[in-house]
């Protein structure tokens, strides 16, 4: 498989087409960005990190009966996945209070919720990825009814297998990012997942490590991208 020309770069990766027009090659890239790219920076290593751990998870993914984008690992931070459709949906499942949950509904970080709760924004950087919900997303013909139902019934199984996942490496799972795409009719899960998207508490001590340490200039961050995957193994 051919890597061709640049189709899109994007804050975290780079994207190329190949000689099939159903597959692309996704470059993962060390830069960071926060507050919708206000704040920039660079994390060594992260791309490889970020790589090779969602493919990772795609595959476990993929082995409880979640449609990936993922085709093949290339390299250390090329990976190989199917050209899909991205809905510009935002998929933010939730397991305990943080982040903006908590300033807009002001709940103490860190309160855990009796069941996981969901949220969509429209993926769009001019608007500041503003918070909709599903009749929003139908308004602005987004993704059907049938759609919005499969994306939410997949995050809520994306949401299971993870919490086990990461549970077991002593990771609480606090909320985590997704999205989707169309192929061929197809609705399949795309992106990453990673410590970019998902936020990762120790389960005894709380520490952070996740993309917070860069938002919250808590110091440490490539340490904590590097203890993330190490404990995954």
């Amino acid at each position: 498989m051919k890597k061709l020309e640049q189709l899109y770069e994007g804050k975290a990766k780079k994207v190329f087409l190949t000689e099939d027009p159903d597959i692309l090659i996704v470059d993962y890239k060390d830069d960071a960005t926060a507050f919708n790219g206000e704040k920039k920076g660079t994390i060594a290593g992260k791309g490889v990190i970020n790589n090779q751990m969602t493919n990772r998870v795609f595959r476990l993914l993929e082995k409880s009966g979640i449609p990936t984008h993922f085709i093949e690992e290339r390299s250390d931070r090329e990976t190989a996945v199917k050209r899909v459709e991205i809905i510009p949906l935002e998929v933010i499942v939730r397991n305990v209070a943080a982040g903006s949950f908590s300033k807009r509904l002001g709940v103490p970080e860190g309160t855990p919720f009796t069941e996981p709760t969901i949220e969509f924004s429209y993926k769009n950087d001019a608007l500041g990825d503003p918070l909709i919900n599903a009749y929003f997303a139908r308004a602005l013909d987004l993704a059907t009814w049938e759609e919005i139902e499969r994306i939410k019934k997949y995050a809520f199984q994306v949401n299971e297998v993870l919490k086990a996942y990461f549970l077991a490496v002593g990771l609480r799972l606090v909320d985590f990012k997704l999205e989707f795409g169309r192929f061929h009719g197809q609705i399949l899960l795309a992106d990453e997942i990673s410590p970019d998207t998902c936020r990762l508490w120790d389960v005894k001590t709380n520490e952070k490590l996740d993309k917070d340490r860069f938002r919250r200039d808590l110091g440490n961050v490539e340490e904590a991208y590097r203890e993330v995957f190490q404990r995954l193994g």
